[in-house]
């Protein structure tokens, strides 16, 4: 399932936020949205995770949650068509605490 987060705090790289995801399930990809001039995150993203429940679960738990002191929005990405192309890397903890 294909997951939209939207709010990210500027200073998210793709390493934590695929760790945060990981915390509900295996994460297939994930790809924060850069400007293609500066090369600075635009604050959104896609997400695609393994196994739908989990892609639910962490919806229900990140939708309007405080990251970084941003309240972010989580929710389906709706399928425009051709063009995710995700990468995934592990990376370190960090920044969002479940409650």
């Amino acid at each position: 399932m294909k997951v939209f987060i939207a709010g990210l705090p500027l200073e998210v790289d793709e390493a934590e936020l695929t760790a945060v995801f990981g915390d509900f399930g295996p994460v297939k990809s994930l790809r924060i949205i850069k400007d293609r001039e500066t090369k600075e995150s635009k604050g959104f993203g896609f997400v695609e995770m393994v196994n739908d429940n989990e892609a639910k679960e962490a919806i229900r738990c990140m939708n309007g949650a405080s990251y970084y002191g941003r309240r972010i929005t989580v929710n389906v990405a709706e399928d425009k068509g051709p063009g995710f192309n995700g990468g995934s890397n592990g990376g370190g903890k960090g920044g969002f605490r479940r409650n």
